[in-house]
């Protein structure tokens, strides 16, 4: 079989709205139809994973509409929050779906239990899924996040420049930072923002007022969403990546900044570990900290502020580790094994 139908949220290409995983989906999709797969796209609109009754029409619509036996990918953050919806073409339809986020509650469950695969974005997450539902193990198939190469981040001597690259949100923990941060005025720093300013407008307020009450509103700068080029210049501009989640299933993000040899602090938890890897020798190339903990997360930037020794090792074992990563191919080579299995 080499026709998959895809269906999306709606707003895959926004670029106002970009995300992890709107960007796997969009290098998944090109990644099928340059290994010769028929791609159909089914960019669904609605506030997904909340969606409106009208939003679940729609979606009840196009699975209406496709011939029966067709093989049908869908994101996580659609399928896994409407099993009623997928219930009435389960039998004659086959359904795969793509889990970049687990939600680990009772739709999930029902929605997963409908489909012929399962696809996981990392083993983190294929082992949430297979230890908190009664799935087959050999039915959750892992391909993880491929990574482009990109230049060398020359890096400054004195390691000022953070960057923490995450749409401002309570569980990406911006507001750890902030704290974090608050404690370490009296070094030289400065921390660029980069994210969509728009998923949780009462969180960003409030993040904003906590930066001006600790005169930190020049020093952090919330820049909003950024894509391409301008993405691309600040990581070549960053020292540090920090990524400071509340939970994370992988971190694409982390990635993104080991393909520059920039080290990356981040939080100890979910799929994040996993992305950050180890050097050849078995050297992390940044540092992990427990999540939603301000005075470990501050005492990590610390070191790596005052240590020109841990900067130049962590820096070294970021460059080391970005010889190992993985491209978008394999990434699609190993979406397209899954796929071929659940249509067999």
């Amino acid at each position: 079989m080499s026709v998959v139908h895809v269906v999306l949220p709606g707003d895959i290409d926004d670029p106002a709205a970009p995300s992890g995983g709107n960007a796997y989906d969009r290098r998944v999709c090109h990644g099928l139809a340059a290994l010769g797969w028929t791609v159909q796209e089914h960019p669904v609109p609605g506030g997904w994973p909340c969606p409106e009754p009208g939003e679940r029409v729609a979606l009840a619509g196009v699975l209406a509409g496709l011939p029966d036996g067709a093989l049908v990918l869908l994101d996580g953050l659609v399928a896994s929050v409407v099993p009623e919806v997928l219930a009435p073409h389960a039998r004659r339809l086959r359904l795969v779906v793509l889990v970049h986020l687990p939600f680990e509650d009772e739709a999930e469950a029902r929605s997963l239990a409908l489909a012929t695969g399962v696809v996981a974005t990392s083993e983190w997450t294929r082992r949430r899924l297979v230890d908190r539902y009664p799935l087959p193990a050999d039915r959750v198939q892992v391909a993880a996040p491929g990574v482009d190469r990109a230049p060398l981040a020359p890096g400054s001597p004195n390691g000022i420049r953070l960057l923490c690259v995450a749409a401002v949100t309570p569980h990406k923990g911006h507001d750890v930072l902030a704290a974090a941060l608050a404690t370490l005025a009296g070094l030289a720093w400065t921390c660029d923002c980069v994210g969509a300013l728009t998923r949780d407008p009462g969180f960003v307020h409030r993040l904003r007022r906590q930066l001006t009450d600790a005169g930190l509103a020049d020093r952090v700068r919330l820049a909003g969403p950024c894509t391409g080029v301008v993405l691309d210049a600040a990581y070549a501009a960053a020292d540090l990546l920090v990524l400071p989640s509340r939970r994370e299933t992988y971190g694409m993000v982390v990635t993104e900044a080991l393909a520059r040899g920039v080290p990356v602090l981040g939080s100890d938890t979910g799929g994040l570990p996993e992305a950050l890897g180890h050097a050849p020798d078995g050297d992390r190339p940044g540092l992990l900290v427990p999540p939603d903990d301000p005075a470990a997360l501050a005492e990590a930037l610390r070191r790596w502020l005052t240590g020109p020794d841990l900067r130049a090792r962590l820096r070294h074992a970021a460059q080391r580790r970005r010889d190992t990563l993985t491209g978008w191919t394999v990434t699609a080579d190993r979406l397209a094994a899954a796929l071929k299995e659940a249509a067999a």
